[in-house]
């Protein structure tokens, strides 16, 4: 049972781990592009022809990314505004996670807006209401001192389209606009915030990541998605590992199951013991018997409980039985507790067990066998 609970606990993780990349990489490109120093970069000093012609490349999406001020009506929020180009469709398919309106940021000479849906509650925004725009303030870099101080924002209005869901952090600060009305209000006119890029499938990320850093020199970082939130993944993998350090511990408390199984196996066939020796078999053949058999309950219980949990994990997999008690009618992108198994936890919960298994039957057949090798009848 201790062997099936750690294949579903740690397929629980990795069904969460995936499904928490799965959200992030929506936002988070395969490789982004930043300055080394400072917040902006010339996109006239990136060799971004060069960039898009390297196998593998999909598409290259010119961002400015910085912290405004919208106003809607009487409310106000500080936000992440995310200015895109028309590659962001296509490197991010923000366009499958909208719940409301549409992708879109531009018609003719108008902007327009998505927002996450946090965004959309904290201003009560109605999309439906055409005639009243989101108001966008950022501070003015190049104004000066003055009494005045409306003089010291830049501020432009947007149409909203939209709001898209994706995950909690996004949802609630990001406003998506496109890349001429960030480049106007900002006073962008070169300047850039990263590239973000997105690779073909099977595009091998290392070998062009490295190729990338080199074409760009040290005056630009290249991220993969691992980097991009490093932190994140650290704490995923600490997390599981804790877990699994927990549930072994319970392991080799259980292992104490099978001690004292075969020291009473032992200690009832003691009589047997005396007719193998007084047989001819020697003290070596009398523990092999024991520690095979003791390997092999460890075996079986080790196989068994891979067995069941793979199975439970599957049926959870498949249909969702236990649901995610999400609170207050609340909802998450999953009703169900996601699992992912992987050929690699099985192999380490199956190497673990049989390292424990081995260890308490060869101490057992070690200390409790001696004390009847030597009985004769």
């Amino acid at each position: 049972m201790v062997t099936a609970a750690l294949i579903v606990i740690l397929s629980v993780f990795n069904g969460f781990e995936n499904l928490v990349e799965t959200l992030f990489n929506t936002f988070n490109p395969d490789l982004l592009i930043e300055s080394a120093e400072g917040k902006t970069f010339d996109i006239r000093k990136v060799p971004l022809v060069e960039i898009e012609k390297i196998s593998g490349v999909y598409c290259v999406s010119k961002i400015i990314e910085e912290n405004a001020l919208v106003r809607y009506g009487q409310n106000q929020q500080i936000i992440t505004l995310k200015g895109v180009d028309e590659n962001f469709k296509k490197r991010s398919r923000l366009d499958t996670m909208m719940l409301d309106g549409q992708y879109r940021l531009t018609g003719g000479n108008t902007n327009y807006a998505v927002y996450g849906v946090g965004v959309e509650g904290s201003l009560a925004i109605n999309r439906k209401n055409i005639s009243k725009p989101l108001w966008v303030y950022v501070p003015n870099r190049d104004a000066g001192f003055s009494i005045n101080p409306e003089n010291a924002f830049n501020s432009e209005a947007i149409l909203p389209a939209g709001c898209f869901s994706v995950q909690q952090d996004f949802d609630s600060r990001y406003v998506i606009v496109p890349l001429r009305f960030a480049q106007k209000i900002l006073n962008y006119p070169t300047e850039l915030t990263s590239l973000e890029i997105a690779l073909k499938p099977n595009a091998k990320t290392d070998d062009i990541h490295q190729k990338i850093s080199r074409l760009l020199g040290v005056k630009f970082t290249v991220k993969n998605r691992y980097q991009q939130q490093e932190l994140l993944y650290k704490v995923m993998h600490s997390e599981k590992m804790a877990i699994y350090l927990i549930v072994t511990f319970i392991l080799i408390i259980a292992a104490f199951n099978v001690m004292s199984s075969l020291s009473m196996l032992i200690f009832d066939k003691r009589k047997d013991i005396a007719i193998f020796q007084s047989l001819g078999a020697t003290n070596s053949e009398i523990r092999k018997i024991y520690l095979y058999e003791g390997l092999l309950l460890s075996l079986s219980g080790g196989l068994g409980g891979l067995f069941s949990g793979g199975i439970i994990c599957w049926i959870q997999q498949s249909f969702g039985i236990v649901k995610l008690n999400t609170g207050n009618g609340g909802s998450f992108v999953v009703d169900a507790y996601p699992v992912l198994l992987q050929g690699t936890d099985f192999m380490m919960v199956f190497g673990i067990v049989m390292l424990i298994g081995f260890c308490s039957v060869w101490f057992t057949v070690r200390r409790i066998s001696g004390k009847y090798l030597y009985e004769r009848l």
